[in-house]
C-alpha cells in the first residue's frame, strides 16, 4: 500500500522568479520576509533540507538533510491559488484568468441581479474585511449583496447569515458561476457568510469556493481514474471543482488540517492525500502581518515532527507551495515567485538536491510515476525514488 501526503503551504514562495517585474512583485521573498521576525523558527524542516534549496538563503544550510528537495518554478501565466494548485497538479495555463481591477460589467451584474433578485453593493477590489465593515449596515438593510473582487481572478459574495442563509447564499454563488464563463471564467466564485452587528461584523467559517473547472486532466482524475484513493484536505476540494476526488473533508484553520491530516495517516487507503493550509495567506499575507506569517510557519515546523512519525514505510510526504504572497512588500496580494519542493519518506533518495525544475506540474509528474502511472498530464518526473 503507497501512500503520498502533499501538503501545500498556501503562499510560501522563496523568492522573486525572474518575470516578477512583470507581475509588480519584483524583491519579494515570502519566506526572507517572515524569517526577519523573531518569531521564526523552522529547525525541523531545516533537517529535512529546506534551507538548502537554491536561492533560499537564511538559516544556513544543512550538511546532511534526510530529504530531497528543488525549486519549482511556475511556468503558467498567473499567481494565483487556482492556477498554482493547477499547475501542481499538471495542468499549465498558458493564459491568466481574468482579473476585474475596475469590477465586473454591467452585463455580469445585471445578470446576477435579475437572477438572484437581489441589487448589488461595492463592485470593486476590496479587503474582505474592510468589506462588510464598510457595507454590512447598508446590506442588512436592504438585502442587496455585496459583491467584491480582488487582485486574484475571484467574484465573492458577502451577506450576513441572519439575512440571506448560507445555502441561500450558496446558490446565489452557483449562479454566479454559471454566468461566469467564457472571457468572464474566473477561477473561484466565493461565499463569504458573515454574522454580528455593525461595528463588530465577523466573517463565519462557512466560506465557499465554486471554481472553474480545470481545462485538462488533471493528476488527481488519473490517480482516481485508475482506481486509486485521492483524499482531500482543506479546499483542495474546492478549487478542483471536486473532480478527481474520491473523499474530502474540509478545515478551519491550519492546525485543523495539519489534525486532519494525521487523521488520515491512521487510516489504510492507497493513493494521495492533498492537504491545504491556508493560514499563511488569508490571515497573514494579504494582511501584511510578518510577526503573524512567521508564527504560523513556526507552528508547522513544531507539528512536523508528528507527521513524519505517521508515515509507513512505503509512505512519503511532500511539501511545496502554490504562489508567494510577501507580507512585507507594499503590496498585500499574492507574488509570483519559486515555491519550495521537499519530499521526505524511506522511498526517498536523501540529501538528493534537484536544483531549480522548469515547472510545478513536475510534482504531478512524480506522484503519478510513484504510483506506476505513465503522466497524462504536463510534467517530467524527479528521479527521486530508490
Amino acid at each position: 500500500m503507497k501512500r503520498v501526503f502533499l501538503i501545500v503551504l498556501d503562499s510560501v514562495g522563496i523568492g522573486e522568479m525572474p518575470d516578477a517585474a512583470d507581475y509588480g512583485d519584483e524583491g519579494s521573498n515570502t519566506v526572507r520576509a517572515a524569517a526577519t521576525s523573531s518569531y521564526f523558527s523552522m529547525p525541523n524542516m531545516k533537517k529535512l533540507g529546506f534551507f538548502n534549496i537554491d536561492g533560499v538563503d537564511i538559516c544556513g544550510r544543512e550538511e546532511h538533510p534526510t530529504a530531497a528537495v528543488a525549486r519549482m518554478t511556475e511556468v503558467s501565466k498567473g499567481k494565483d491559488t487556482t492556477i498554482g494548485h493547477w499547475e501542481i497538479a499538471g495542468v499549465i495555463s498558458p493564459q491568466p484568468l481574468p482579473t476585474y481591477p475596475d469590477g465586473f460589467p454591467g452585463e455580469i451584474l445585471d445578470e446576477f441581479s435579475r437572477r438572484t433578485g437581489r441589487g448589488v453593493l461595492c463592485n470593486r477590489p476590496y479587503s474582505g474585511t474592510d468589506v462588510i465593515r464598510d457595507y454590512g449596515e447598508e446590506h442588512m438593510k436592504t438585502g442587496d449583496l455585496i459583491v467584491y473582487t480582488s487582485a486574484d481572478s475571484v467574484f465573492q459574495v458577502a451577506a450576513h447569515e441572519e439575512i440571506v442563509p448560507v445555502e441561500t447564499l450558496y446558490e446565489y454563488c452557483r449562479i454566479a458561476r454559471g454566468i461566469l464563463t467564457g472571457e468572464h471564467g474566473v477561477g473561484r466564485v466565493i461565499a463569504r457568510p458573515f454574522a454580528g452587528e455593525p461595528g463588530s461584523f465577523r466573517r463565519t467559517a462557512n466560506r465557499h469556493d465554486f471554481s472553474l473547472e480545470p481545462p485538462k486532466k488533471t493528476m488527481l482524475d488519473q490517480l482516481s481514474g485508475a482506481g486509486f484513493d485521492v483524499l482531500s484536505v482543506g479546499k483542495i476540494i474546492d478549487i478542483f471543482a471536486e473532480r478527481g476526488i474520491t473523499e474530502y473533508v474540509r478545515t478551519t484553520d491550519n492546525a485543523d488540517g495539519i489534525d486532519k491530516t494525521l487523521a488520515y495517516m491512521k487510516k489504510d487507503f492507497n493513493g494521495l492525500c492533498f492537504t491545504n493550509l491556508v493560514d499563511y495567506d488569508m490571515l497573514y499575507g494579504h494582511r501584511n502581518d510578518v510577526d503573524g506569517y512567521a508564527k504560523a510557519l513556526t507552528y508547522f515546523d513544531n507539528r512536523l515532527p508528528e507527521l513524519l512519525a505517521g508515515l509507513g514505510e512505503e509512505d512519503v510526504l511532500m511539501i511545496t507551495a502554490d504562489h508567494g504572497c510577501d507580507p512585507i512588500t507594499p503590496s498585500t496580494d499574492h507574488s509570483r515567485e519559486y515555491t519550495p519542493f521537499v519530499i521526505y519518506g524511506a522511498p526517498v533518495k536523501a540529501g538528493a538536491n534537484f536544483g531549480t525544475r522548469e515547472s510545478f506540474a513536475d510534482i504531478a509528474a512524480t506522484i503519478l510515476s510513484y504510483f506506476g502511472l505513465t503522466p497524462a498530464c504536463a510534467g517530467e518526473a524527479l528521479p527521486v525514488f530508490r
